[in-house]
């Protein structure tokens, strides 16, 4: 299974971009696709899930950033408007789908990078 990221890119402050993600490979389905990013020096963090029941958003990012799936592709988006220099970050994506043995496991991407200038 492969995650291929894009999108990213370098913007204004106030700007949008909008992150792509596509699955690729041998998997069944997927219950979940989700994006983290990871700024230097800090932990990694989740910034919103698209699942079967609805979504959920990090608060720092709630109002400003709409992840959606277009489940026919396994492709997921995420459309980040109004962006600010502390959201500058390495996004990465997520799905979430059987193993071999069919448990559970996160696939993850490589990674796109998003710089937003003050």
């Amino acid at each position: 299974v492969q995650l291929q990221a894009s999108g990213g890119g370098l913007v204004q402050a106030g700007g949008s971009l909008r992150l792509s993600c596509a699955v690729s490979g041998s998997i069944t389905f997927i219950t979940r696709m989700a994006w983290y990013r990871q700024a230097p020096g800090r932990q990694r963090e989740l910034v919103a899930i698209i699942y079967g029941g609805g979504t959920t958003y990090a608060d720092s990012v709630k109002g400003r950033f709409t992840i959606s799936r277009d489940n026919g592709k396994n492709t997921a988006h995420l459309q980040m408007d109004r962006l600010k220099p502390e959201d500058t970050a390495v996004y990465f994506c997520v799905a979430t789908g059987p193993d071999v043995r069919g448990d559970p496991y996160d696939y993850w991407g490589q990674g796109t990078q998003v710089t937003v200038s003050s």
